[in-house]
C-alpha cells in the first residue's frame, strides 16, 4: 500500500483491534493498525493465570501516577497495556458491562444513540457466549465469553457468607440486574484468553487490505488545513490516511498523543514549547478511575492457590492445565466477586468485589504463610476528577497521570464503607472453617481516620481509567456522539477516553462495545457495507 491507507488506527488495544477487524471486512478499504507494543506470543498471554505476571509489568508501559495530594502523597503503578490487544491482553479477563443506568445516563447527558438499548446490540454482536443466548447475550461473535473452570470450595463459602448479609447470588450480572455475588463471565475460549487482538485481528491477518505494524510508536498526528491527514512515527516515517485517522490509544495514551501533536490546552502546550495546532482545554481533563482496596485473610489450610507458587506444586499445576484445563493455571485468580451498595439509596450498585484466590498478588504485599485470600472492593461512582498532562515535549517521557483519588469527600466515605463491607463478609460463619484471621486491615484499624491511613498505604488502581476525551453534544466536548473530533476533520477517537462518566464495572467489555459501535458508524459515514 506504500504509505497510503484509507484508515489508520493508532493503538491495537481493545477498541483498536475491533476497528481493525471490522473495517477490514470491506476488501476495498485498506486499513493500517499501528501498535507501539510487541506481539502476544509470549506463553503467559494466552494462559488465564498469566494475569498475575502481567501486573508486574509484562506488556506494560510502566507508568506511575503523580503523588496523590488527597492520599498522603501516595504514587500508584499505572499498568497500561503495551502489546497487541492492549489491556485485553494483560487483564484478569473479567467480562462485565456496567448497568443499564450507566448508558442511559450518557444519553441523558446529551449523548444520543448511547443509551442502554442502543449499545446492547453491540455487546451481543461481539459475543460468542458459551452459556447464555438471550436478550442480553449473543453467540457466534468474535469474542469468546465463558464461565470459570477453576473455582474452589471457598468461593461457595464466600457466596454463603454474602447471603448472610442479604447479598443474593446472581448467575448473570450482565443480564437483567447487576446486584449480587457471582462467578464472573470471562473473556476466554477453551480456557485460553480471548483478547480483542486474538478475537478480531489474529483470525484476519491474511486479509490483503489489513496491515498490522508492531513496535510502531506514533510521534504525532499530522493536521493540514484543519484536517487529520496521517501520522508521523517515532522514526520519522510519515503515513497518509485518505479517509480517517482513528485514535484508539486509551484514556491515557489518546490525550497524551493529542497533546504531543499540539492538540489540547493551549496554555499547557505553549508552556512546554509545543506549537498549538488546536486549543481544546478538555483534552486530558475529566480523568476517572476506580480506586481498588484489598482485605487479606490468612487461611487455616491449603484452600487457595497460594501453595502452587512452590516449584513442585507449579509443575503439578502445569500438568493439571495441560491434561484437564483445570487448576490454578486455568484461573485468573479474581473470577469470583459481585456488586452491592455502599450507599443504600443508590439507584444501582456502587461497590464491586473481586475475590482473589491467593495472596502476594497485590504489589508490595507478601504471601500469607498458610496461604490466604484477597477480597477487593472499589467504589464505582467516583466524583473526583483528575487529568493527563505532558511533563515535556519529548515523546519518550511518561505523561503526568493524576487520577486525583479521593478529592471528593463522598468518594472517601463510600470507599471506606466498601472496605468495611469486605471485612463483614469475611467475618461471616460460612467462611470461618477456612479463615485463620484477617491480616489486612489489622485489628489496629478501627476509626475512619485509621481506615483512611490504611487506604493511603494499601490501595491500587483498578485499571479502569476513562473520560479524558469526553463525548458529548455540548461545546466543550472533545468528540461528538459519532466520536468525530470537534474542530478537526478526519479524526475520530474510539476508546474508553470518550466515556462521559466511567461505567460501574470493569471497562474492557465496554471498550470492545465502543469499537463495534464506532465501526458501524464509520462504515455508514463512508458508504461501506454493514455486517
Amino acid at each position: 500500500m506504500a504509505n497510503g491507507y484509507d484508515f489508520i488506527i493508532i493503538g491495537g488495544g481493545s477498541a483498536g483491534s475491533v476497528l481493525a477487524g471490522r473495517l477490514s471486512e470491506d476488501p476495498g478499504a485498506p486499513v493500517l493498525l499501528l501498535e507501539a507494543g510487541g506481539s502476544d506470543r509470549h506463553p503467559f498471554y494466552p494462559l488465564p493465570a498469566g494475569f498475575a505476571k502481567m501486573t508486574k509489568g509484562i506488556g506494560s508501559w510502566g507508568w506511575d501516577t503523580v503523588p496523590q495530594k488527597h492520599m498522603q502523597g501516595k504514587m500508584f503503578r499505572y499498568t497500561q497495556g503495551k502489546v497487541i490487544g492492549g489491556g485485553s491482553a494483560i487483564n484478569a479477563q473479567i467480562y462485565t458491562r456496567g448497568t443499564a443506568q450507566d448508558y442511559d445516563d450518557w444519553r441523558q447527558m446529551g449523548c444520543a444513540g448511547w443509551g442502554y438499548d442502543d449499545v446492547l446490540p453491540y455487546f451481543r454482536k461481539a459475543e460468542d457466549d458459551e452459556t447464555w443466548d438471550n436478550r442480553y447475550h449473543g453467540k457466534g461473535g468474535p469474542l469468546g465469553v465463558s464461565e470459570p473452570r477453576a473455582p474452589l470450595p471457598i468461593c461457595e463459602a464466600y457466596f454463603a457468607a454474602a447471603a448472610q448479609l442479604g447479598i443474593p447470588r446472581n448467575p448473570d450480572v450482565n443480564g437483567e440486574r447487576q446486584d449480587g455475588v457471582c462467578y464472573y463471565q470471562l473473556t476466554q475460549r477453551n480456557v485460553r484468553r480471548s483478547s480483542a487482538a486474538m478475537a478480531y485481528v489474529t483470525p484476519n491477518r491474511n486479509r490483503r487490505n489489513l496491515t498490522v505494524r508492531l513496535g510502531a510508536q506514533v510521534r504525532r498526528l499530522i493536521v493540514e488545513a484543519g484536517r487529520a491527514t496521517g501520522v508521523e512515527l517515532a522514526d520519522g516515517t510519515r503515513l497518509t490516511a485518505r479517509a480517517e485517522v482513528l485514535l484508539a490509544s486509551g484514556a491515557i495514551g489518546s490525550p497524551r498523543l493529542l497533546q504531543l501533536s499540539g492538540i489540547g490546552p493551549a496554555d499547557h502546550l505553549s508552556g512546554l514549547g509545543i506549537k498549538v495546532v488546536h486549543d481544546q482545554p478538555q483534552i486530558g481533563a475529566n480523568l476517572q478511575d476506580h480506586l481498588d482496596l484489598y482485605c487479606i485473610a490468612e487461611l487455616k489450610g491449603p484452600y487457595s492457590y497460594d501453595r502452587y507458587a512452590k516449584p513442585h506444586w507449579a509443575v503439578l499445576a502445569g500438568l493439571q492445565y495441560l491434561v484437564a484445563r483445570r487448576g490454578p493455571v486455568a484461573s485468573s485468580l479474581f473470577e469470583t466477586g459481585g456488586f452491592w451498595y455502599a450507599d443504600p439509596d443508590a439507584r444501582s450498585p456502587d461497590i464491586q468485589f473481586h475475590l482473589g484466590l491467593g495472596t502476594g498478588i497485590e504489589h508490595g504485599v507478601a504471601s500469607m504463610p498458610q496461604g490466604g485470600i484477597t477480597l477487593n472492593s472499589c467504589h464505582l461512582r467516583p466524583r473526583s476528577r483528575g487529568s493527563v498532562r505532558l511533563q515535556s515535549a519529548d515523546p519518550a517521557q511518561a505523561p503526568l497521570i493524576d487520577p486525583n483519588y479521593l478529592a471528593d469527600p463522598i468518594d472517601r466515605d463510600r470507599t471506606i464503607r466498601g472496605l468495611k463491607l469486605t471485612q463483614e463478609i469475611l467475618a461471616q460463619s460460612p467462611l470461618q472453617p477456612y479463615i485463620l484471621a484477617q491480616r489486612l486491615p489489622g485489628p489496629e484499624v478501627r476509626t475512619d481516620d485509621d481506615y483512611f491511613n490504611f487506604i493511603c498505604r494499601h490501595s491500587k488502581t483498578s485499571h479502569h481509567c476513562a473520560g479524558t476525551c469526553r463525548m458529548g453534544a455540548d461545546d466543550g466536548a472533545v468528540v461528538d456522539v459519532r466520536l468525530r473530533f470537534n474542530g478537526i476533520d478526519g479524526l475520530r477517537i474510539v476508546d474508553n477516553s470518550i466515556m462521559p462518566t466511567v461505567i460501574s464495572s470493569n471497562t474492557n467489555a465496554a471498550a470492545i462495545m465502543i469499537g463495534e459501535k464506532a465501526a458501524d458508524m464509520i462504515k455508514a459515514d463512508h458508504g461501506m457495507p454493514l455486517t
